[in-house]
């Protein structure tokens, strides 16, 4: 199962409590306070691990805690520190202070270690309380509380590139073939119920992430459909590929339109990625059709040329993709069926990811 929010508490242990001792051996007369200090209590940490990709292992459970420090003992022997307790979580994690709404750590590097909160300090033992008017102290700190916190986990997918289109529109198809991930395929809405990773290859040494992303429908920033469950994995993607379906009841345009809007309302960093676009299921359509709806949809996002069969594909600034552009970088008509043009995708958005 795919869990990418959950709440939880976190304890730090307490620290152990120091002794109240009094050195007694043969021989030796009033041998003097000796009592020890308590031990420290553990702390918790986070650690980022490649290994996991998702949250699902904090699935009903509401509080964990470290251990606490073991108390002090005679013979000035100080109490064992507790145990550390170590969280592990997939890289695109944040924790997010329930309290404050704070973000406290955003969670990238492999095997990046952060403490959440820290165990607390043990009690000193009687032996640090003697004095020239205080020969024998009965006296010896408690251990502190360990700190706790109440956060939330929440799980945004880093990926270069996120294929964002309306429900049914090819992305789980596109990504399919593109690469070796294998999500599930139907001819339904939201088929795709969480999102799925790829890795891209583009020739021997060079290569991408590609995220399939579950359908945004009008609203979408307002909580319809999936909404803000997903919404947040695109905000962690460097680069967005808006795919359109040619064969849709709605027009490119609108479909187009719609899907700025909601990710505009969602977030302002969202509309400021760059994109290209994909128009598919262009084996769907007769010839006449193809030519006249890519025709419009291209005026409508100011690139010129004429749609014809020795221009595949249309690029809104071809010589640098590093410049600032208006609209999409490029605009692809594909088929991942037939695989039209789908190596000139991928090499596309290879550039766009690379410069």
């Amino acid at each position: 199962m795919f869990i990418d929010r959950v709440n939880l508490r976190f304890s730090a242990g307490k620290g152990g409590a120091g002794c109240a001792s009094f050195h007694r051996e043969k021989f030796i007369i009033q041998g003097g306070p000796d009592g020890g200090d308590g031990g420290r209590g553990g702390s918790v940490y986070f650690v980022v691990d490649n290994n996991t990709d998702t949250l699902s292992n904090f699935r009903g459970k509401a509080h964990l805690k470290a251990d606490g420090g073991q108390p002090g003992m005679a013979r000035k022997c100080y109490g064992k520190s507790g145990k550390d307790l170590t969280i592990k979580v997939p890289p695109g994690t944040q924790v997010v202070d329930n309290d404050s709404g704070e973000v406290l750590f955003d969670l990238f590097d492999l095997e990046e270690k952060v403490c959440l909160v820290k165990g607390g300090k043990g009690g000193l033992g009687n032996v640090h309380f003697k004095s020239s008017t205080n020969q024998r102290p009965t006296y010896a700190q408690p251990g502190l509380e360990g700190e706790t916190l109440s956060v939330t986990l929440e799980l945004k997918l880093i990926a270069d590139v996120g294929l964002v289109g309306f429900p049914n529109v090819g992305k789980s198809t596109l990504i399919s073939t593109v690469s070796s991930a294998k999500p599930e395929i139907a001819n339904y809405e939201f088929t795709t119920m969480i999102p799925n990773l790829g890795v891209v290859a583009v020739g021997d040494y060079r290569s991408f992430v590609m995220a399939d992303i579950p359908g945004i429908i009008g609203g979408a920033s307002e909580g319809r459909g999936l909404g803000h469950d997903f919404l947040r994995h695109i905000e962690r993607t460097k680069h967005l590929l808006f795919m359109l379906d040619i064969a849709n009841y709605r027009t490119l345009e609108e479909q187009y339109e719609i899907l700025q809007v909601e990710l505009k309302n969602y977030s302002e960093v969202l509309a400021d990625k760059r994109y290209g676009v994909a128009i598919t299921r262009m084996d769907a359509c007769e010839e006449e059709e193809k030519v006249e709806k890519l025709s419009t949809f291209l005026k409508h996002v100011d690139i010129t040329a004429n749609v014809r069969d020795d221009l595949p594909y249309y690029l809104a600034d071809k010589e640098n993709y590093g410049v600032e552009i208006e609209g999409p970088s490029f605009v692809i008509p594909i088929s991942s069926v037939s695989r039209f043009n789908i190596k000139t995708l991928t090499f596309e958005l290879e550039k766009l990811v690379h410069n």
